[in-house]
Order: C-alpha cells, then sequence, then structure tokens
C-alpha cells in the first residue's frame, strides 16, 4: 500500500469499516497506553501512517514508578521509558512531541493541535490520560510526570519539613519515601479513614496505622482551605507550616479539547464494551444500540483507552474508569484491536490489577472493589498485617486483596473472579483452616455479640 502524507488534514478516503483498508490511524496520547496501541496495530499487520501526539517532550514512559523509585533515587529517569529507541524506531511513528492537542471534528476526522497543522485520520484512539487537582493558592507539588517527581525529589532531603494532602495510594507512597529520606512528614486526608472507599474501612485503618508507626503525623477528617507560602491553612484556619507541600487529591480526565466533538464525556470519554467512543446521541454504553463495532449502528472511528476511558466493564455490569497501568496497556492493546476488525469486536473485559509498595508493606489487588457490600480475611490476620481478603458484591466475588502475601496466593482468586464466580461458589472452597478469628473489627461479627462468627478473620458489611 503506497502510505498517505502524514498528517495530511485532507478527508480521510475510507472509514473503519471493514469494506475499505485503513490508510491513517491517530494517537493522541504518548502513553502506556499509546505505545501499546501503536505496538498493536503493527503486530495485526496495519501498514499504514501512524501519526502519535505526545504533549510532553520524552517518548511513553512508565508512571508508578515516579512515586517510589524516581522519588527515593533508586532509579534513574532514563530507566522509565517504556520502549528502547531501537523498539521505538521500529514501529515507524509519525511522532509529535510537544504538541498539545486542542479540538477533534470527528465529522470530517481531524484532529486540531497548538502546534498549528491540523492530522486527518481514517481513525483514532485517545490515550490521553489525566492531570492531578490543585488547590488554591500558592504552587504545590503534584506527582504525574518525571519532572515533577525529579522536582520534588530535589528538596526531600532530611528534616524537610512535608506536608502530603491525600492519603490515596499516591500519597502514601510518597509519604513512605520521604519518610525513608529523613523527611518530616504531616499527612492529611478529609475522610475519617483512608482508603476506606477504596479498601473498606477496617483494611483502610490498618494500613494507616502503618504511617503512624513510621513517625508520621496523619491526621483525618480535615479539609485544607488552601497551600500558603508557608504551609497550608486547613477549612477551620489551622495553619501548618511546611518546606514543601505535595498535593495528591486525585486527577481530572483530560477531556477539555474534546468539548463540542459529539463524544459523550462524564468523567472521561464514555465508551461501549469494545472501547469505541460513545456519540452524545447515545448515553446508554450497555444498551445494543451503542455497540458501534459489533452492531455497526454508529460508528465515529473514536476508540479511548487508559486512564481517560470510562467503558462498559459486562464482567462488572457497570462502566467504569482506572487509573491503573495494567489496564491502560490492556485496553490500549484492545482497542487497537477491535479498530482494526471492527466488525469481529472482543469485549474489553479485564480483572483490574494495582499494586503499591508502603514501608515494608506489599499490597496487591485484583477486581473491582469499589462499592462493595461485604469484605472477608480468608487468610492470614490483619493485625500482622499480613492478609489476604475478599469482597463481594451483590451475589458477586468481586475483588481480592493481598498485603505481605506472595503473588501467587491472589491467583486463584483472580480466575474467579474472571469467571464471575458467585460469593457463595467462590469464598467457602477457598477459605484457609488456618484463618485468624483474633481480629475485632467495629461492626463485624468477631467485635460484638451473638452467635457463633464465621471461621474467616472477619465479617463486615458495609454500606454503598
Amino acid at each position: 500500500m503506497t502510505r498517505p502524507t502524514p498528517g495530511d488534514p485532507s478527508p480521510p478516503r475510507c472509514s473503519s469499516s471493514s469494506a475499505a483498508p485503513l490508510e491513517r490511524i491517530v494517537i493522541v496520547g504518548a502513553s502506556a497506553a499509546g505505545i501499546v496501541a501503536a505496538e498493536t496495530l503493527r503486530r495485526e499487520g496495519f501498514p499504514g501512517v501512524i501519526t502519535m501526539i505526545g504533549e510532553e517532550t520524552s517518548p511513553p514512559y512508565d508512571r508508578p514508578p515516579l512515586s517510589k523509585q524516581i522519588l527515593s533515587s533508586d532509579w534513574d529517569a532514563d530507566r522509565l521509558l517504556l520502549r528502547t529507541p531501537e523498539q521505538f524506531a521500529g514501529l515507524d511513528l509519525d511522532l509529535h512531541l510537544s504538541t498539545r492537542a486542542t479540538a477533534l471534528d470527528t465529522q470530517n476526522r481531524v484532529v486540531r493541535t497548538a502546534a498549528g497543522p491540523a492530522l486527518g485520520y481514517d481513525a483514532l484512539i485517545i490515550a490521553t490520560g489525566v492531570r492531578p487537582r490543585k488547590l488554591p493558592g500558592h504552587p504545590a507539588h503534584v506527582l504525574r510526570t518525571v519532572d515533577d517527581a525529579l522536582r520534588l525529589r530535589e528538596r526531600l532531603i532530611p528534616g524537610c519539613r512535608l506536608v502530603v494532602v491525600g492519603a490515596g495510594f499516591l500519597g502514601a507512597e510518597a509519604t513512605a519515601v520521604a519518610r525513608s529520606l529523613g523527611c518530616e512528614v504531616t499527612l492529611l486526608e478529609p475522610a475519617p479513614v483512608p482508603l476506606a472507599h477504596a479498601v473498606s474501612e477496617p483494611i483502610g485503618r490498618i494500613l494507616s496505622e502503618a504511617h503512624r508507626e513510621h513517625g508520621v503525623d496523619l491526621r483525618t477528617g480535615v479539609s485544607v482551605a488552601a497551600v500558603t507560602a508557608q504551609g497550608v491553612t486547613l477549612s477551620d484556619g489551622t495553619t501548618i507550616e511546611a518546606d514543601e507541600v505535595l498535593v495528591a487529591i486525585g486527577s481530572h480526565p483530560n477531556t477539555e479539547w474534546l468539548q463540542g466533538s459529539g463524544l459523550t464525556l462524564t468523567d472521561g470519554i464514555l465508551c461501549d464494551q469494545y472501547c469505541a467512543a460513545i456519540p452524545a446521541a447515545l448515553t446508554d454504553p450497555a444498551s445494543p444500540a451503542a455497540a458501534s463495532p459489533a452492531g455497526g449502528v454508529v460508528d465515529l472511528a473514536v476508540y479511548a483507552a487508559g486512564d481517560v476511558a470510562r467503558w462498559y466493564n459486562p464482567l462488572f455490569g457497570v462502566t467504569m474508569r482506572i487509573e491503573h497501568r495494567t489496564n491502560a496497556a490492556e485496553q490500549g492493546m484492545a482497542a487497537a484491536r477491535n479498530l482494526l476488525h471492527p466488525g469481529a469486536g472482543k469485549p474489553f473485559t479485564p480483572v483490574p490489577y494495582f499494586w503499591s509498595d508502603q514501608y515494608d508493606m506489599k499490597i496487591h489487588a485484583y477486581g473491582y472493589l469499589r462499592d462493595h457490600d461485604q469484605v472477608e480475611i480468608v487468610d492470614g490476620s490483619l493485625a500482622d498485617r499480613r492478609f489476604l481478603a475478599v469482597y463481594r458484591k451483590n451475589d458477586r466475588l468481586v475483588g481480592a486483596l493481598a498485603v505481605g502475601m506472595p503473588p501467587k496466593a491472589l491467583r486463584p482468586w483472580r480466575q474467579h473472579i474472571a469467571s464471575a464466580a458467585t460469593w457463595t461458589d467462590a469464598v467457602p472452597m477457598s477459605v484457609s483452616p488456618g484463618a485468624s478469628t483474633s481480629v475485632p473489627v467495629s461492626g463485624s461479627p468477631t467485635a460484638s455479640s451473638g452467635p457463633p462468627v464465621s471461621p474467616v478473620d472477619t465479617l463486615v458489611k458495609e454500606s454503598s
């Protein structure tokens, strides 16, 4: 095939339907999802032009180590690159770094950029990720890019007074690293129990105690009104002095440039189960009418992958947006394959996975833990901070989390989740007879009188 000129803004000569071949694919986002999408396109035999647009100056790199190995100086920044220069060159990309996408015209299939020239496409993959939420007032550190991590790393010297706003996984990891470097850390969290919404209140309490044991001043139930040149001001007027402030309070999907594009934007780009973007006219991603690649009802030739994508996951029966490294790679692959084979699309039904390193704790989890109805400890003990917990939503096993356990302990539970196992089928057959029953947790049968407790460590019912 003769390749068209990269970036040619003229109307494309074919669509993503199976009736004509694709010649030009644009990937917006030089990210983990973006690079895997490009590799998948080539691996699947796509010979045409692949244009990749990235806002940063660097080729795609890994982000999870920013709050771990980079911040601690265990790694140099060059170890972050996801591919060697030779591997990257082998993809034969039309690469536009330091280029910000500013608008999308789905009717004419054109991406407009701040650099000037419009980029035409036959099909588009959006992998623009997210950006950190910020607080009003004086500029503070955030952790999203390698430059963010290097700037903060320079300031984390012994005795540095660091305030971390937000005790989620990112804030917790940065706090652990800062303490290992000899910093005095105050960790602020608006919720009564950090991470309770994600892992449950009892487990959130156990993880929080690790901070206090390592000398962190953890304050919960507090809200920060503003960052100042001297530290932070709380909503009650209290001032906490600090040399440096890190804000880790979540993120915004990078979708502003898509306003008016005709895509459905709702905390990300709403997609169907094939990762195909849903037009604003269709709002139910579970509806058969929204199944663009399979049903051919509406085909914008736009797909999304990674942190920016909110897609319908049939395995769990909900729409979800996952900010995990593993999901970004898997979804980049799925989006690329479904783009190339729209008549034979395969639903993207992953079991989400994440991990976190905090002090001497290794945390691993599979599934979709949010909004669970029940959590049980099926192996180990909360008191020992070495346990395996499983999560129920309605009658389904939907998640499993391990702290201080070998990875192989989680693998059978991943299989249960992937097979949509019911709670009653999965849990009784897998409970370890040695599971501890010694840790009382507020609201659990072990913490109150009544019928005999179950053979698992703890049973906690929580409101959604």
